[in-house]
């Protein structure tokens, strides 16, 4: 248990010793005690006298006055005060408020960490964009969001694995694999009419040009050979897709696993640096294809067919979802015997319940909100418990240039990447600004601000107050290490108390961030914080001659720099020391 949760334990245990003394059989209700908005209604309150008010038959301020009456002593509290309709207000003595600047330079690092998670084994899986294109400016949000809460998760005492689920073994990875063939065919003079429902990024060409570089012409075919049997492109686009793709697969042969593996391999590559670049990395990167290779899906299916959840119609196998809540029930195997994406889904979730997770967060889009009740019922259908499985949904970011709003999609190559946002704006400010929004929320991504050196933009106003902290520290020239034990009571202007109490919430932010998957909590805490150093530096002097002032100015400083740059950390975002 950490100090800071001992200040709460302490106060609690004050409150049950009151309780005691005044309504000795009286059972103690959870005590809760919530850091007031306003600092001058103390540094905790509870609503104690309100829980026992209809138990105790007695109005509330006048159990708020019994028990402060029946506090015992204690020397970490300098007073206690009623306010409103029965809340207990606790003010902190000074040396309890000064405690935690000590315990943030001893801790360093590992400030603001907790034991609240207590190793449980969790899994959060998220990005997972098909390997079909360079990540855009939409994956990104889902990049920031879930590479920031496993942070969170872990700083909050969870064992997490990040994983990034590989959708190598579909339909889109076959027109990807098409889209390059048929570059490939242009490039070598044998010109088709290319699907507009294909790839049509430049990377598609780069990829054809690799091919060609390596094999020449060995994957050239004939154009009525490609086309034979293909449908009209403009009464049934899909149809005319599929039926390119297995005239491929036909020609080809054995050849089509090497256009496939190498459109695969370029994407999946090309996706993994941009990532790493990102500061987003992952323990594994778990392949859909292996889930076939494995007979996973097969098994799957066959457990839930077993368990009475599947019927045949049509020739096709569906799982009856509707059973679960879904709004109709779903195919898992097609009367060709093709296993569909939400059978491998299933798959998929049965392998992470078997690697023994305690705790499963999957990050989506919100455009598959949807998807979680049918997900949930498989789960629950195979006799597994399907709280385990949380989905946190992520808004799509919409990238802004002036008043232009870019479209961003895949397939028509149309599209902004992650890269390039990035090279425009900055890691920092991508990662930050990614966060600043709940996950559910809409996310306008303002260039403009983001690239902006001013107050208004909080990547940079909080950059810029750790900056300033490590100015004062470099200016002083002293050993930091050799602050820890600073007399603190030179600390009493109004600016030093706010930030002593601001330093003090930051492991309750960092466990409510992981409670409530909200990595924009952080982001919030932080701006508010450079807040109030900001106010504090231009109030202050700091190498002042008088010698016991000046070093407990500095170890408060020090003390928020740490803070700043743990929390920065959190979300994947740097600390300059020098703006």
């Amino acid at each position: 248990m950490n100090a800071e949760q001992d200040i709460q334990t302490h106060l609690s245990t004050l409150l049950q010793a009151a309780l005691a003394s005044i309504a000795p059989d009286q059972a103690c209700p959870n005590i809760v005690l919530d850091r007031p908005k306003q600092s001058e209604h103390g540094d905790f309150a509870s609503n104690l006298a309100l829980q026992l008010s209809k138990a105790l038959r007695r109005n509330p301020r006048e159990i708020a006055s019994q028990l402060v009456a029946a506090l015992p002593a204690s020397d970490r509290v300098s007073k206690v005060e009623i306010a409103g309709a029965g809340f207990i207000n606790f003010f902190l003595s000074s040396a309890t408020r000064f405690e935690v600047v000590n315990r943030i330079l001893a801790a360093g690092t590992q400030w603001g960490r907790g034991n609240w998670g207590e190793k449980k084994k969790v899994q959060v899986e998220f990005v997972s964009a098909n390997p079909t294109g360079p990540l855009h400016v939409g994956h990104g949000r889902g990049a920031a969001y879930g590479a920031s809460l496993a942070n969170i998760l872990a700083a909050a005492g969870y064992d997490v694995h990040r994983e990034y689920y590989v959708n190598d073994a579909g339909r889109q990875m076959d027109i990807l694999a098409l889209s390059t063939w048929l570059r490939y065919l242009e490039l070598n003079g044998i010109n088709i009419p290319f699907p507009g429902n294909a790839y049509q990024g430049s990377y598609v060409r780069d990829m054809a040009q690799q091919v060609m570089q390596a094999h020449g012409d060995r994957y050239v075919h004939q154009p009525w050979t490609v086309m034979q049997g293909v449908p009209d492109a403009e009464t049934d686009a899909e149809g005319h897709l599929d039926a390119l793709i297995a005239n491929a697969k036909q020609l080809l042969g054995a050849d089509y696993a090497y256009i496939h593996g190498h459109a695969l391999t370029e994407q999946l590559g090309d996706g993994r640096n941009d990532l790493m670049e990102f500061g987003v990395e992952f323990d594994t990167w778990f392949s859909e294809k292996s889930l076939f290779d494995g007979d996973h899906v097969e098994r799957a299916v066959a457990e839930l067919e077993q368990r009475g959840h599947i019927y045949e119609q049509d020739g096709a196998k569906w799982f009856r979802s509707t059973a679960f809540g879904d709004e109709k029930d779903r195919v898992v195997q097609r009367e060709n015997g093709a296993y569909t994406y939400f059978a491998s889904d299933i798959a998929y979730h049965l392998n992470k319940y078997e690697r023994g997770f305690d705790r499963i967060i999957d990050v989506w889009g919100a455009d598959h909100h949807g998807y979680i009740p049918r997900v949930k019922g498989a789960i629950q259908a195979l006799g597994l418990n399907p709280e385990q499985l949380e989905v946190s949904l992520v808004q799509f970011a919409v990238l802004y240039r002036g008043d232009v709003k870019v479209s961003m999609s895949t397939r028509s190559g149309s599209f902004v990447t992650l890269r390039e946002l990035r090279q425009e704006v900055g890691n920092d400010a991508a990662r930050f600004f990614y966060v600043l929004r709940k996950s559910e929320q809409h996310l306008d991504f303002d260039l403009d601000l983001a690239k902006s050196q001013s107050n208004d933009n909080p990547v940079y106003y909080i950059q810029y107050a750790h900056a300033r902290l490590c100015s004062v520290l470099a200016q002083w020239g002293g050993d930091v290490s050799e602050l820890q034990g600073t007399d603190l009571s030179p600390l009493t202007s109004p600016q030093e108390q706010q930030v002593l109490q601001r330093l003090a919430e930051f492991p309750e932010i960092v466990q409510a961030a992981a409670r409530d998957y909200a990595p924009h909590m952080i982001a919030y805490y932080l701006r508010d914080l450079a807040a109030d150093l900001h106010s504090y530096y231009n109030a202050t002097h700091f190498l002042v001659p008088e010698e016991n002032i000046k070093l407990a100015r500095l170890t408060l400083v020090a003390a928020i720099r740490q803070t700043l740059r743990n929390g920065l950390a959190l979300l994947g975002v740097s600390a300059p020391e020098k703006m």
